[in-house]
């Protein structure tokens, strides 16, 4: 059924991003940038969570979670310890809001419009997915060239 398999890739994903950041050497790089890479990894990882906690979370969960996304990309320094815990705790808010959803929700229309016209559930998540998959993977590159 589509819903644990979007479930479980959005988790798999998730563990990977701890991964890759609890992979730096230097907690100091994940916050390197360089003249063609304009985002950190932090920032990178930072935007993620609050996607995901947002858009997953805050709207299908009911969550609460509140996002200042203009935070995502100008906190600097952020403790790789802190960095993991707000992975950890969206992967829980993204498991238990994706978890709530019945496949009859997948198919109905998601409650904002942020592409500027409506679409289903399901399709929203996919495009979700693809944007966690698409930044891990750029943070994967990241940790590759800076952390030296």
């Amino acid at each position: 059924m589509i819903t644990e398999s979007i479930q479980s890739l959005f988790i798999r994903d998730l563990n990977k991003l701890r991964t890759e950041i609890d992979a730096y050497s230097d907690e100091k790089n994940i916050w390197k940038t360089d003249k063609n890479i304009s985002n950190s990894a932090g920032n990178l990882c930072l935007h993620l969570v609050g996607n995901l906690s947002h858009f997953v979370g805050a709207i299908l969960g009911k969550s609460g979670y509140v996002r200042t996304r203009e935070l995502e990309f100008s906190l600097k320094d952020v403790p790789r310890a802190e960095l993991i815990q707000q992975i950890e705790s969206t992967t829980e808010i993204v498991n238990s809001s994706l978890g709530q959803l019945s496949a009859e929700e997948f198919m109905k229309e998601y409650p904002l419009e942020p592409f500027g016209y409506p679409m289903t559930t399901e399709y929203f998540l996919i495009h979700l997915f693809g944007h966690l998959s698409y930044h891990l993977g750029q943070i994967n590159y990241h940790r590759r060239l800076l952390d030296l």
